[in-house]
């Protein structure tokens, strides 16, 4: 797969050129919540590092170099304090994308949807920890967090959004917004997600979009940027090795 760092890098500047302004989650929330989201342009950049740590400084480089903000959110697999501090002290965020409720599935082989539901207090007992961990480590408050799609989660019909339904929990961890809280993307005129080659985006192209939307939300992903073959491939082997065990 040919590398596509260089169309995120055009992306940057087309956005740049009709006037948006490209921020993180929780800084486009914080528009929100102030009642200041329909006063500019905005693309919002979310990148979420299922693997991949190589891409992922790459893509900081160059939007450091365009003067852009984004956020961050890393799995347990994929924590790298000392690049997340990066990013923090750039003026991005470095976040969580949890997946608690898939790996608690797949780690007590539970199969059925209900059973897995039973289990929730367990499962975001885990979540707590887990977020409390990085919270202290980072040393910085987290205030918006993404759920991660697993395999499991497909299977189960379950999403680790579930976790986060807790507003008791969300309040304890002092969690201002999930990614997927309608309370953001009712603010978002356009979501697009990166895919593989051809397709490259859905729905749309964010070049085709930017002078028809006002309010664009772009999720990427490192390993559909570049390829990295070690890293990926490590990767997928786990993966398969998960769904057989499973």
């Amino acid at each position: 797969m040919p590398s596509r760092l260089a169309m995120h890098e055009r992306l940057i500047r087309a956005g740049q050129d009709a006037g948006f302004v490209q921020t993180s989650v929780r800084d486009y929330f914080d528009l929100v919540r102030a009642g200041r989201a329909g006063r500019a342009k905005y693309i919002v950049h979310r990148h979420d590092i299922d693997t991949d740590l190589r891409t992922t400084r790459k893509l900081l480089r160059i939007e450091k170099h365009h003067g852009i903000k984004s956020t961050y959110y890393f799995r347990l697999s994929t924590l790298d304090f000392d690049l997340m501090h990066e990013i923090e002290e750039y003026g991005g965020e470095a976040s969580y994308h949890y997946e608690e409720l898939a790996a608690f599935a797949k780690r007590h082989k539970i199969k059925d949807p209900a059973l897995v539901r039973s289990r929730l207090p367990e499962i975001r007992d885990e979540f707590r920890k887990n977020f409390a961990s990085i919270e202290k480590t980072l040393g910085r408050k987290i205030r918006t967090v993404a759920s991660h799609g697993d395999f499991a989660n497909r299977r189960l019909k379950l999403n680790n959004a579930e976790i986060l339904a807790d507003g008791q929990l969300r309040q304890d961890c002092g969690i201002e917004c999930e990614a997927y809280d309608a309370a953001l993307l009712d603010h978002i005129d356009m979501y697009i997600a990166d895919r593989p080659p051809p397709q490259y985006y859905c729905p749309a192209s964010p070049f085709d979009v930017i002078g028809k939307h006002d309010r664009i939300c772009l999720v990427t992903h490192p390993r559909q940027v570049e390829t990295n073959w070690k890293e990926n491939t490590k990767a997928n082997l786990f993966r398969f090795y998960e769904a057989v065990t499973w």
